[in-house]
Formats: C-alpha cells, structure tokens, sequence
C-alpha cells in the first residue's frame, strides 16, 4: 500500500539534465523570486496567497520541511546539472491517503518551460515511487486549461479518469484525475 508513513528519507535524484536535491530552507530565496509569477500560479489550486506575500516561500519552505521531517511527503528542488544549485522549481511526491486523489503536484521556472525538464523531473519521481518505493499506482492531477502538464502525464502512461470541479488561481474551471499505475509505466520503460 502507498500509505506508509513515516517514509524514507529524500534521496537526491538526476536525470540527463536535472538534479533533484531535497529542500532546504537557504532555497526559499530562490523560490520567492520564481514562484510568485501569473505563469507559475494560475493553474495552481486556489488556497495560494495571492498576492503572494514578501515570506511565502519562507513560511512554505518552513511548513514543507515539517511536513518531511514527520515522514509525510518528499521535496525536491529541481536544478540544473552542471548549474550553480540554484532552485529552478519544485516536485513533490506524497503517498496516497485513501481518499484524495492527489500524490504528486510541480512547478518549474517559466524560462526553463517547454525543454522537456519538467518531464525529465516527473520521470525520476515516479521511478523511484515505483522502482524503489514499490508503490502500485499514482493519481495524478492538473486543471484541464494546463496543457502541459496534461501532455507529461499522458507521455507517462497515465489514464484519466474523470473531469471534476476545481477552484484554480485563475478562477473556476475543472481538472483532469489520473491514474499511472506501476505495472503500466514498467511497461512502458520495456520492463
């Protein structure tokens, strides 16, 4: 079952281009200068300030890391291999509760869209939920107006469920529900 807490610690993963690192607190900077822009937030739920305030990356940053040390979800910053460590975006990965069908959420610098990044990101997450954590499947959202995030899931496998209702920060809309399940997604990589 994926409702294992406390889970392991936040492994630092790479990809051809990408190192996932853990969050830390000295990453909130970076994150204050990238994430507060209408290209980042608009698909996002709505429960985001916004405006977002002076200390929102701080004060997420600080709950997020709460958050892992009670083993609840894993943060990743995403940066560039061969960069200079900055944070460049964010993936998260949580185990399925029972009930929302929800378990991994992203967001990546408007400047490094569309270069297959966050896809490269969404691939290293999902190996190691399924290839280390053995988890049997991931659901999988995003509002129906995000395209691209839409296209990542469907290049994973992922078979959508359902459109519902859903309050984003660019108003009301609906989003799409996934499935990705591991055996699908084992196949998909040939094994």
């Amino acid at each position: 079952m994926t409702d294992t807490i406390p889970l392991p610690p936040t492994p630092v993963l790479e990809t051809a281009r990408l190192i996932l690192r853990p969050l830390e607190m000295r990453d909130a900077p970076a994150m204050q200068r990238l994430f507060p822009q209408w290209e980042v937030v608009k698909h996002l739920h709505a429960g985001i300030p916004w405006p977002y305030p002076d200390d929102g990356a701080v004060t997420n940053a600080a709950m997020s890391l709460e958050t892992r040390a009670r083993g609840e979800k894993f943060y990743w910053v995403i940066t560039l291999k061969g960069g200079d460590d900055e944070a460049r975006g964010r993936i998260d990965l949580w185990p399925f509760d029972g009930q929302l069908q929800d378990m991994r959420g992203f967001w990546l610098d408007p400047q490094l869209q569309g270069q297959g990044l966050m896809t490269e990101a969404a691939e290293a997450v999902t190996r190691y939920a399924f290839e280390v954590l053995a988890w049997p499947f991931l659901y999988l959202t995003n509002s129906t107006q995000n395209h691209a995030s839409g296209r990542i899931k469907e290049k994973q496998g992922a078979e959508r469920l359902r459109v519902e209702p859903k309050d984003f920060m660019s108003g009301p809309g609906e989003r799409q529900v996934w499935i990705l399940t591991r055996e699908a997604w084992l196949a998909r990589q040939g094994n």
